[in-house]
């Protein structure tokens, strides 16, 4: 409603982001008419994948592709810090023919600029990055690196930490065309019972009666400033 142009479908943001349900998918498909992008990532944690992981992760592409994904969003590392060129290539072929993005995994990489190239040559559509630091702004001298080497053959999109106050200055000081951020805000629960002595997840999880939701009026301001800039 407020002008995103894409939405990457993911679970457990505290986790940096899961693969979402089958029905969560189906759901999201009937009331957004934007291109829906699935995140394919099996647990948190690093980008290095067991086999029985991988079978997972081909069979989460294959049956949110079934379900009516427009794209994916994933990534695979390998023991030393690369690109994991052969588990993409066959993650990439069960996603074929539709569009990939490669995620932050590409900030766990021992050398971005190679990183870069090894996914050019696979194909993938574009690749999220915070520039291999603790946010996009951070990474801003990095991100504006590979943009300029990046040269239009896979788009650059800055994300990590954006919001309304740095996405101006994110945007001119990379040449950036595309960003991306979870413009979420907090929302209490709307339960009046509630057993403080007990939580479904770890001591770090998230309060157990405050929601996170995407916030209207952060996604309109931050596209609006995205207008005025580019």
């Amino acid at each position: 409603q407020t002008g995103a142009g894409r939405l990457e479908l993911c679970s457990s943001l505290l986790e940096g982001g899961l693969t979402p349900s089958l029905g969560l998918l189906h759901i999201v498909k009937l009331y957004v008419k934007i291109p829906i992008y699935v995140m394919i990532r099996p647990r948190g944690g690093d980008f290095l994948y067991s086999d029985l992981e991988v079978e997972v992760m081909r069979k989460d592409i294959e049956l949110m592709k079934n379900q009516g994904a427009d794209g994916f969003v994933l990534g695979a590392l390998t023991e030393d810090g690369r690109v994991d060129t052969e588990l993409c290539m066959d993650l990439l072929a069960t996603a074929r023919p539709l569009p990939v993005t490669f995620h932050r995994a590409f900030d766990m990489v021992h050398d971005p600029a190679v990183a870069l190239e090894a996914l050019v040559t696979l194909g993938f559509e574009r690749v999220l990055t915070s520039g291999c630091d603790s946010s996009a702004l951070e990474g801003l001298p990095l991100i504006k690196r590979l943009i300029d080497q990046a040269k239009g053959r896979i788009t650059i999109m800055p994300g990590g930490g954006i919001t309304e106050r740095n996405l101006q200055r994110i945007l001119e000081g990379s040449g950036a065309q595309e960003f991306h951020c979870s413009a979420r805000s907090s929302k209490d629960s709307a339960m009046k019972f509630r057993n403080t002595c007990v939580m479904m997840g770890a001591a770090f999880s998230a309060p157990e009666y405050g929601l996170k939701v995407a916030d209207v009026s952060k996604v309109r301001s931050l596209n609006a400033i995205a207008k005025n800039t580019l």
